[in-house]
């Protein structure tokens, strides 16, 4: 019975540091993101940086911003600010990524194409 509790703890934190260690993600650390419109009466561009930790991809300073990184590099986001949304989605390769946005600002809608860069 000592053996089989042994054993079962031994393998119990085993399973608990692999799964720290998947936590990680490819993609964790500081991006830079620029923003595009294409179609719309939204400002022409938009710049800001995310930190993306074990996937998931926050913003200091905005409080509606949710967005998260697959394993394999698909990205989707969303952020909403007083009279203004996005959503968008894309994919990060390495130390860059792009994809496309929708929303709008006031009353205009717009869309666009984004790009990030690593930082």
């Amino acid at each position: 019975m000592k053996k089989f509790l042994a054993c079962t703890i031994a393998a119990s934190c085993l399973m608990t540091l692999v799964s720290a260690a998947q936590a990680h993600s490819a993609y964790d650390g500081s991006w830079d993101l620029l923003f595009v419109t294409q179609r719309g009466a939204c400002d022409p561009t938009y710049n800001f940086s995310v930190n993306v930790t074990d996937g998931i991809v926050t913003h200091p300073n905005l409080v509606k911003f949710r967005g998260y990184v697959a394993r394999s590099g698909a990205v989707r986001a969303s952020v909403s600010v007083p009279d203004k949304y996005a959503s968008g989605s894309g994919r990060l390769s390495g130390n860059s990524g792009r994809g496309t946005w929708s929303g709008f600002s006031g009353n205009a809608r717009c869309s666009g194409y984004w790009t990030a860069r690593r930082t």
